[in-house]
């Protein structure tokens, strides 16, 4: 059944990514159409992300109540439906009203998705799960361009975008009993022996641990923290390696936009090949390795001049964000035990969301026009506590006993 479940979830992360980089593709046509500011684009996506936050923190008991496929199948509807309303708004307040269920739709699919994987599929499916993600944000802006060269402009690319989802969804429906099949299997051969007490079902056997005792165990707010770290670097170097390349290295704009998607295709790639590599290395050890590269890209890009240089350091850089996120959370249930996986994960989503939106921000208050040169460095400081706090969740897991790898590294 596990087969047959595996390209549902992977066709489900794509309609994760597919709507996530159209409001940047299209705002430059929406804000004239809708009246509304340039700068306005930031108030939408902090709507979207406070959603998302709150429907990460309630994965948990959501996924008790529903199962992961009734979740993750009302959830892309949900999706699905807000994106459709999308094409035919016509104001700003509009949009902002459409994008709380948005945000709330898209948290409950990542933080349950996550989790699932994790529990039952291990490093391997995990990164490629997150590869899916990246197939669906890289087609979503070519949708939408496609779109804005017709005649229905952007709101023809929510429309393909959210028919899309409409099918997606129809076919999470239509799997249901797949899930729950395969949930009463694992169970079964659980109880038999036949596999450890791993599966979504021997979990939701125990009521859940609240956050406040999620955040007492060893290593959590150190495992938390690092992933939220990780996700502010991942979005720091996304929105301002641009401007660090234009005003501070002299590149021209058309070819630092280039440089930016390397780094996107770097992240995409990377995680096709990184669940090849956890064949043969641990997720502890992919962590390591991305944090690396991270380093000796930044490195590239503060000290040296040469253009080709430069697109490789974006590209290093992307090839090492792209096993930190999917690795730390197919650790998860080994660290901290499959009663507590799903809340850790949905504290770990949240604290992501919030650092993708929070800091960013920051990096432009700080550098800005003024001082652009200072942008790797400040990512340099995000690596650091990154690493520094990775670690600590290693040594606080290992001093209290638990795994420090993941389970079913080695399954298929």
């Amino acid at each position: 059944m596990a087969s047959l479940l595996i390209p549902i979830i992977y066709l489900t992360f794509i309609s994760l990514g597919l709507p996530d980089s159209l409001l940047g593709t299209a705002w430059p046509v929406m804000h004239l159409d809708l009246g509304a500011p340039v700068a306005a684009q930031s108030a939408i996506s902090i709507i979207i992300s406070c959603c998302t936050i709150v429907s990460s923190l309630m994965t948990a008991r959501l996924v008790r109540k529903l199962g992961t496929g009734r979740l993750c199948a009302l959830s892309v509807g949900l999706t699905a439906a807000a994106i459709l309303a999308f094409a035919f708004t016509g104001s700003f307040w509009q949009l902002c009203l459409i994008s709380i269920p948005y945000g709330l739709g898209a948290g409950a699919i990542d933080s349950a998705l996550n989790n699932y994987v994790a529990l039952n599929y291990g490093a391997k499916h995990m990164s490629w799960l997150h590869c899916c993600w990246g197939v669906g944000a890289s087609a979503g802006p070519i949708v939408m361009g496609w779109a804005l060269a017709g005649p229905l402009s952007w709101h023809g690319g929510y429309l393909a975008i959210g028919a899309i989802q409409t099918l997606i969804t129809l076919a999470l429906f239509f799997s249901l009993p797949l899930w729950k099949r395969g949930v009463d299997e694992d169970a079964s051969a659980a109880s038999d022996g036949k596999l450890p007490d791993s599966s979504e079902a021997s979990a939701n056997q125990e009521q859940p641990l609240t956050n406040r005792q999620l955040l007492a165990l060893p290593g959590a707010a150190a495992s938390i923290g690092s992933f939220g770290f990780y996700c502010a670097l991942e979005g720091a170097t996304g929105l301002w390696s641009a401007t660090y390349l234009v005003m501070a290295r002299g590149v021209d704009t058309a070819t630092a936009a280039s440089m930016v998607s390397l780094f996107y295709i770097g992240i995409t790639a990377g995680r096709l090949l990184s669940g090849f590599a956890a064949q043969w290395m641990s997720s502890e050890q992919q962590v390591r390795l991305g944090q690396l590269l991270i380093g000796g890209g930044l490195v590239t890009l503060i000290f040296f001049d040469a253009v080709p240089v430069l697109w490789a350091s974006l590209a290093v850089i992307g090839l090492g964000c792209a096993p930190i996120y999917p690795s730390i959370v197919a650790l998860t249930p080994g660290r901290f035990g499959e009663r507590a996986s799903q809340g850790m994960v949905s504290l770990q989503m949240a604290c992501a969301y919030t650092g993708a939106m929070v800091v960013p921000p920051l990096f432009g208050m700080v550098a800005g026009s003024s001082h652009p040169e200072l942008i790797p460095f400040m990512i340099a400081g995000l690596l650091a506590a990154d690493v520094v706090l990775a670690e600590v969740a290693v040594r606080r897991c290992a001093e209290s006993g638990r795994q420090t790898t993941d389970k079913r590294e080695n399954q298929s």
